[in-house]
């Protein structure tokens, strides 16, 4: 039987990474990620998946980011019952994101429901929270390096790809072939992830080109937030900061520490972070430093930097407080979560300030923001935007385009195909034709549910 690949996700967009390797009778599935982004994307998380969960035999995550792993309490749920294999640090991270996931679909859900806002009657979460748990119980974790068996003749590593804990590059050896996911790749010179591990070899290999038609900024994060927060400050306004509750977060959190030891903004700038995910992950780091460019006492002050907020009537509290603040939240492409109501409360006043963090996926409420909309739509109800909207450049936690042709091209051996994925279509592309032009190696962009044989 012929071994074939099949994409199911992340081809010509940035979300919903879902990669199937099936051979002799046997299927596994590299990533179970949810779409975000334009509704048309949403609403592939509606419609069945070409085969039944309950014909895949394995999964394999690249990460915990919900584009990655998202849709994992969906499939097991619907009838898949074996393992889920990733690194330690991305069943820990997992663990606090699925349930979160599933627990925010529902409040979605009901609050729309409350006020009538939907179309269905009712709306339905896509799982919950209890599903997300049940799927826990299926993962089993390997330590980077160190081969497996997910299948009979299927052997997977992990190696470190950066971007966030636990983030691996997955190298997939099945019928004499050996093909390479990259996953998402951090950056070289992240202010909190250790760098990438240089790619082993591989005849495929799967790129991801989330930031493949840019170069990121020469500025880092702190020459960028610092006078943003400078302004801030100054006009007493409140910044509304939409984060990953993963990575950048802490990211963040780290850097306005850096920046209050330097005297550079007010040390008494009032600081929030309101998201129990941020919160839970930001303690995890301390388990995991190995992976991390901070050392043990600067890991602990991350949880100094901001007064944590966990339940929803504190969250409600920060409503009375005045500027000058700054109030971290997740989502961090303001697609749902507790940042929406900040969001709604805070937008339409001018001496505010909303502050963008990283990638925004086209259709997203960031995406629109960075776009310079001054109006959106919030629960049902549009929302005048008057704040100033400040786009951090330097804060993203991927490879830019140079960065990720350093990675490709320090593969000992070319591989003899590239398939560009994760990515919109226009970066894809431009990764797609640097790759074919200066590496000289076959590459495409594979269309949604395409199958190739290799």
């Amino acid at each position: 039987m012929d071994l074939t690949l099949r994409f199911l996700g992340g081809a010509g967009t940035v979300t919903g990474s879902k990669y199937l390797v099936q051979h002799n009778g046997r299927s596994l599935l590299v990533d179970c990620g949810l779409f975000q982004g334009y509704k048309p994307l949403r609403l592939r998380n509606w419609q069945p998946l070409p085969l039944a969960p309950g014909q895949i035999d394995a999964v394999v995550l690249t990460h915990a980011h919900l584009d990655h792993s998202g849709y994992l309490p969906l499939l097991a749920r619907d009838g898949f019952a074996h393992k889920i294999h990733s690194t330690p640090g991305t069943r820990d991270l997992c663990a606090i994101l699925l349930p979160d996931s599933g627990h925010l679909q529902e409040e979605d859900a009901a609050y729309l429901n409350r006020h009538q806002l939907s179309q269905h009657n009712p709306a339905l979460p896509l799982y919950t929270r209890l599903d997300a748990l049940h799927c826990l119980k299926q993962f089993q974790v390997h330590a980077f390096g160190k081969s497996f068996e997910p299948l009979p003749g299927w052997r997977v590593t992990f190696s470190p790809a950066g971007h966030i804990l636990g983030a691996a590059s997955v190298l997939l050896e099945v019928a004499g072939r050996r093909i390479l996911f990259s996953g998402d790749l951090g950056r070289p010179d992240d202010l909190l992830m250790n760098p990438p591990e240089a790619p082993p070899d591989a005849d495929t290999v799967l790129l991801e080109s989330t930031y493949g038609d840019r170069l990121h900024p020469e500025v880092d994060v702190l020459a960028e937030l610092g006078p943003a927060l400078q302004r801030l400050a100054a006009r007493g306004g409140i910044a509304v900061v939409p984060v990953f509750a993963v990575g950048r977060a802490q990211v963040m959190l780290h850097a306005i520490a850096q920046l209050k030891a330097r005297g550079e903004i007010p040390a008494s700038l009032k600081v929030f972070l309101d998201s129990p995910m941020a919160v839970n992950t930001t303690g995890l780091l301390q388990h995991h430093l190995d992976a991390l460019r901070l050392s043990a006492r600067e890991v602990q002050k991350l949880t100094h930097t901001a007064t944590m907020v966990q339940t929803t009537d504190e969250s409600k509290a920060l409503a009375r407080l005045h500027g000058p603040m700054v109030i971290l939240a997740a989502s961090g492409m303001a697609t749902g979560g507790r940042v929406l109501h900040h969001l709604a409360l805070h937008a339409g006043d001018h001496r505010n300030m909303i502050i963008l963090t990283g990638h925004q996926a086209p259709g997203t409420r960031g995406a629109r923001l960075a776009d310079g909309e001054k109006s959106i739509r919030i629960h049902g109800q549009d929302v005048d935007v008057r704040a100033e909207v400040v786009r951090l450049g330097s804060a993203s936690a991927h490879a830019d385009g140079a960065q990720l042709l350093t990675w490709l091209r320090s593969m000992r051996h070319r591989p003899r195909r590239v398939f560009v994925v994760h990515g919109e279509m226009g970066a894809a592309d431009h990764m797609r034709e640097r790759i074919e032009h200066e590496l000289h190696c076959q590459a495409t962009v594979p269309e949604h549910d395409g199958v190739v044989v290799l």
